[in-house]
């Protein structure tokens, strides 16, 4: 007896698919910036604010991970060492931004977040000295679990003494969470983190993208500091030294004359010249002057 054939079919690809694939192709070719950013933990009603906020920066997709891989596929080689950083809960961001600055706006538009019991601290979470409006109640028994010291002022509790109630790395107790909820701290941020991206222009895919504005800010200004320093010592004179220079000059007469006198000599300690918002700019230059003194003679 005969045996039948089997005939193979091909699974069809439903043209839905075929379309969104083909949208998402016609995105990475024609946008500057593909960039994958992490969406793990973030609740619905904050993706579709920060999805708002970005709008005619960035077109933004949440794509099944076989589609965006097909796309990646079909948009050419350099594009496609990304498609191994597409895991799960991740969108797909499509714009004309460079791909840090288009990072730089996800960290701008996070926002801060209630701590959940079992989460894990990223930081120490203190609850600092200082008064609350939670009334003497229920919560001094709760302050008094987490090992808070308060003291009663004009009928509300007030912290006597900061205390850490979640170290980093450790997880939050439900005490810890509620307690916080009633302070309203909001020791987390909510948002969109960026993983890695692809620059169209330039061909290149960037991993490990870490946007840090305050670190960024503070070595700017710890390396204009010593910049500042080193041409004042070696008389570059512009707009930002010559009045240095001038109160430096002035702090060597006053030590000059007392030299000359006599008189014990001043003792200058530096160790960080900064600037303080509340001095007048001329006491400002003339403690910097003080310490350029100290520091190059």
């Amino acid at each position: 007896m005969a045996r039948e054939k089997k005939t193979s079919h091909k699974r069809e690809i439903p043209k839905t698919k075929i379309n969104e694939v083909g949208k998402l192709v016609k995105l990475i070719k024609e946008k500057n910036t593909v960039l994958i950013a992490s969406i793990k933990n973030i609740p619905g009603s904050q993706f579709q604010e920060i999805v708002k906020k970005l709008r005619g920066k960035a077109v933004i997709k949440v794509p099944r991970k076989s589609l965006m891989s097909r796309a990646i596929d079909s948009a050419g080689e350099d594009i496609k060492g990304l498609k191994q950083y597409i895991t799960e809960s991740v969108a797909i961001l499509f714009s004309d931004l460079d791909a840090y600055e288009l990072a730089g706006e996800l960290v701008r538009n996070k926002s801060p977040s209630k701590a959940k019991p079992g989460q894990e601290a990223t930081d120490d979470i203190v609850i600092e000295e200082g008064p609350t409006e939670l009334v003497p109640g229920p919560a001094i028994s709760e302050l008094g679990a987490l090992g808070i010291k308060i003291k009663i002022d004009k009928g509300k509790i007030n912290i006597a003494e900061s205390k850490v109630i979640a170290k980093k790395g450790e997880k939050i107790s439900q005490g810890a969470a509620e307690l916080m909820s009633k302070l309203d701290i909001k020791p987390f941020t909510i948002g969109f983190i960026p993983l890695s991206a692809f620059d169209n222009a330039e061909k290149k895919i960037y991993i490990e993208m870490k946007i840090d504005r305050e670190g960024t800010v503070k070595e700017l200004k710890e390396s204009f500091a010593k910049a500042l320093a080193f041409a004042v010592a070696i008389g570059i004179t512009n707009d930002q030294t010559i009045k240095l220079m001038i109160s430096r000059a002035a702090a060597q007469e006053r030590r000059l004359k007392r030299i000359i006198s006599g008189e014990p000599e001043e003792v200058v300690e530096i160790a960080v010249i900064e600037e303080k918002k509340e001095a007048p700019k001329e006491e400002k230059a003339a403690a910097v002057a003080e310490g350029l003194s100290a520091l190059f003679g």
